[in-house]
């Protein structure tokens, strides 16, 4: 059952060079219980387009076009999204580092979420607090209630995050680069733990990523952004076994493997938004560039089963 549904989100920025578009036509979706990925190079439009689900966006952005359907309602004809922020879809931010406020105990900035989403107080919140603690592997949950932001490692920071959003009983998590910040060992655990909620409470996860690698161990989906557009999307599986979009074999491409091969790069830089590109926004650094690609888009055409593309090649 599709939860979420992002349709052709159009968006841009005001610059002191006037209007710019950030993002074109961008569509995915997110079944229940389920774990979509979105990837691609940093500044490609990951995040924006997962903040625009929940408004929170800079003064100068402005949505163009689209629906973002929450359960089949329109978020974007909502004046109002306070109900629906933290209680139904909750945002687990980039920098655990920087998202506490290092003046408050991390038990009553827990307790804010809850007293605010559930209006629970006194000791059945603090239980409940206590409960999302321990649900996220907290070591000695009710002594943690007690210890300053300073006093937690960077992953028990992400952990901490994370169970704000399981207080408040979430749908859907968006999990914006949860890792990015964390040691190797530590990704894993949070990347283990964030399975584990997706299976044992059938919450939907966005995750907001460019490692390749936690993706295929962990996403059910996967969406390939370039430059504000998807240019590929398919189930996690049959994204790595048969990828179609140059660019997607050129991200798997330049992965570390144990075999040996050559690490390749992809060349050429990603475009800005101030810069304007005829036809396919990809075919200044594709290797398999035709004229077509030059002069005009190509559309996100089903070239399997749940698996989409947006080439000219295919």
């Amino acid at each position: 059952m599709t939860i979420l549904e992002v349709r052709n989100l159009n968006l841009g920025f005001m610059c002191e060079c006037g209007f710019r578009q950030a993002l074109f036509d961008v569509s995915f979706s997110l079944e229940k219980g389920k774990m979509h990925a979105l990837v691609g190079e940093s500044g490609c439009g990951k995040t924006i387009s997962a903040m625009s689900i929940l408004q929170l966006l800079p003064k100068t952005a402005k949505i163009t076009g689209g629906d973002i359907l929450f359960k089949g309602e329109n978020l974007l004809k909502q004046r109002n999204l306070r109900d629906i922020r933290g209680s139904k879809i909750a945002l687990i931010p980039q920098d655990p580092m920087t998202s506490l406020n290092p003046l408050y105990t991390v038990g009553n900035q827990l307790l804010e979420v809850i007293k605010i989403h559930h209006n629970l107080k006194g000791d059945e919140a603090y239980k409940k607090a206590v409960e999302a603690l321990d649900a996220v592997q907290i070591p000695c949950a009710r002594e943690r209630m007690k210890a300053y932001p300073h006093e937690f490692s960077g992953g028990m920071k992400q952990r901490a995050i994370i169970a704000m959003a399981l207080a408040c009983n979430a749908e859907v998590l968006i999990a914006d680069e949860p890792t990015t910040a964390l040691d190797v060992t530590i990704q894993a655990q949070i990347m283990n733990l964030l399975d584990e909620i997706k299976r044992t409470k059938q919450t939907s996860i966005l995750l907001i990523t460019h490692d390749l690698a936690l993706v295929g161990e962990n996403s059910d989906y996967i969406s390939v952004m370039y430059a504000g557009r998807i240019v590929e999307t398919a189930p996690a599986n049959e994204f790595f076994d048969k990828p179609n979009h140059p660019y997607s074999n050129a991200l798997l491409r330049s992965l570390p493997s144990n075999k040996g091969l050559k690490l390749e790069t992809i060349q050429g830089q990603p475009p800005t938004i101030m810069q304007n590109i005829s036809g396919c926004r990809f075919h200044p650094r594709c290797s398999e560039c035709m004229e077509i690609c030059t002069q005009k888009v190509p559309p996100l055409d089903n070239v399997g089963i749940n698996h989409f593309s947006a080439c000219f090649c295919n």
